[in-house]
């Protein structure tokens, strides 16, 4: 058998493939950019306006008419793309290896801080476009640092003797990993539906539900068994987090958090610290997903939890961008306070 040695022909072929597109796709991002450069260049120093942009599209277009990609708007978009990074170079190594379409989803965001924690995030997660549009379109950048700010609760939960044998398990890994709100926006359930009903939809959907969780987890099993003494117990969803090498179990809740509801899925961490986890990992984590939550309820309940333990809302809709963007200046304006205040 010699085909298993042919293989290794298509294996070079396809390499040489992607490194041929990620070459053509950077120098067509150079090109883009300093096209942009020149357009800004010259609105600065000799009045060039949109106009002018449109005659120079019509011109592109008289002497290579095969040229695809260069009418006026797409002009003006290269000089803000331009004019938008002109002054982060630190950022080039991220914007240059992205596509075009990556690029026009992201340049025009309204922060700096924004724009590049989506680079950032479709660089790592490797997102298709659509992927990254429905993450923008989900305001993944204002959950993501709004649930930072609950950060606090998993790690005050976690034990200090737990803390200290276990160094992967530190804020900065765990940072950006849990949500305090998911966006469940494809399951298409009506505003009333049953655990089993949100359950089904979300094996249906997996792949959507591992875009919403990040590309690091890992799902082991629906309803996995767990077996102490003579009864068998079921947890919801199991998943594998890849880089906090841990179990990380998912109870459903159609319903506003309890604190009873902690109870069942501190024992099944407990059954999966003892029964199911390797040696080398870290301690499993669990995420109570519920309907609605009230945060001082929440405090209250964590507050003598040892095990780690999220409480997280999701909803069957894509949020109010403007609440949480409102959210989110509520929240800078209290680091900033408090900056003032030390």
């Amino acid at each position: 058998m010699i085909e298993p040695q042919f293989s290794e022909i298509i294996t070079l072929i396809k390499t040489a493939r992607y490194n041929a597109f990620k070459a053509v796709n950077t120098e067509l991002i150079n090109l883009y950019w300093e096209i942009g450069k020149y357009i800004t260049t010259r609105t600065q120093n000799e009045g060039w306006g949109k106009a002018t942009v449109q005659q120079l599209a019509q011109f592109i277009q008289t002497q290579e008419p095969e040229l695809k990609g260069f009418s006026d708007k797409n002009l003006w978009r290269m000089k803000q793309f331009y004019e938008t990074y002109n002054d982060s170079p630190k950022l080039a190594t991220l914007w240059r290896v992205l596509s075009w379409s990556h690029n026009r989803l992201i340049f025009p965001l309204k922060t700096a801080e924004e724009r590049e924690f989506y680079l950032q995030l479709s660089y790592n997660e490797k997102y298709t476009v659509r992927e990254l549009e429905r993450q923008i379109n989900s305001s993944y950048f204002e959950r993501t640092i709004l649930s930072n700010e609950k950060l606090s609760t998993v790690l005050r939960v976690l034990p200090n003797q737990e803390l200290s044998a276990l160094p992967r398990v530190l804020p900065n890994e765990i940072e950006n990993i849990f949500k305090e709100n998911y966006v469940l926006e494809f399951l298409n359930l009506p505003e009333l539906h049953s655990e089993k009903d949100l359950q089904k939809q979300l094996i249906l959907q997996m792949k959507q539900f591992l875009l919403e969780l990040g590309k690091d987890f890992l799902f082991v099993d629906e309803e996995f068994r767990l077996q102490v003494g003579n009864k068998d117990y079921r947890t919801d969803l199991l998943f594998y987090h890849r880089n906090l090498q841990c179990l990380v179990a998912f109870e459903l809740k159609t319903t506003d958090f309890e604190p009873e509801h902690l109870g069942k899925l501190n024992f099944y961490l407990e059954a999966l610290d003892r029964d199911v986890k390797k040696e080398h990992e870290n301690p499993s984590i669990g995420i109570l997903l519920c309907k609605g939550k009230d945060n001082e309820v929440v405090e209250y309940a964590l507050s003598r939890n040892l095990s780690p333990t999220m409480i997280s809302e999701y909803t069957i809709k894509l949020p109010n961008k403007k609440l949480l963007q409102d959210k989110l200046h509520e929240f800078y304006e209290r680091i900033e306070q408090s900056k003032d205040e030390e």
